[in-house]
């Protein structure tokens, strides 16, 4: 779980436009330490927990968590994930991704779990493949980000969960 001393590195990764330009536009650019210290109260708040750090070797590395749907949609799931600039391609992402899939099993009765992946990401569709997603379809300029319209790949899980 997220700590408040975590705020710091925090900031400094989610601060690099590198990794800001694979998110939603709702994670503020520039992302201050006061911004963290702020996501990380809303996280503590939470039970059960749905946000985590993902740390490597002692060392924060960067953020998991997921959306529970409402309505209709409340055996849906969505996740969502960035891993610092630094730590990219040591398998951080994969791994992390691995592990929050088994939490939400052991934490929810969610049957379908999705991801929402821009078409530039390459990266973050391959650790979505590696951990059993398929991909369920290309939603074409539904997504607008540095004022490109760009499209939108949906990544899909199911799980053993059922009603």
């Amino acid at each position: 779980t997220w700590q408040h001393s975590d705020a710091q590195p925090l900031s400094a990764i989610a601060n690099n436009c590198n990794v800001w330009n694979n998110l939603r536009d709702h994670l503020p650019n520039p992302y201050t330490v006061t911004d963290a210290l702020q996501w990380i109260s809303h996280s503590k708040d939470q039970n059960p927990a749905i946000n985590f750090a993902v740390t490597f070797n002692g060392e924060l590395a960067g953020s998991i968590g997921c959306v529970i749907k409402q309505d209709v949609y409340r055996k849906n799931m969505e996740i969502g994930y960035f891993i610092g600039e630094k730590f990219w391609g040591n398998g951080i992402a994969t791994e992390a991704v691995r592990l929050l899939l088994e939490y939400i099993q052991q934490h929810s009765d969610v049957v379908r779990v999705y991801a929402e992946v821009f078409e530039h990401n390459k990266a973050s569709m391959k650790v979505l493949q590696k951990n059993g997603f398929y991909l369920e379809s290309i939603r074409h300029k539904s997504v607008i980000k540095h004022n490109t319209l760009l499209n939108d790949y949906v990544w899909v899980k199911m799980l053993n969960n059922s009603l």
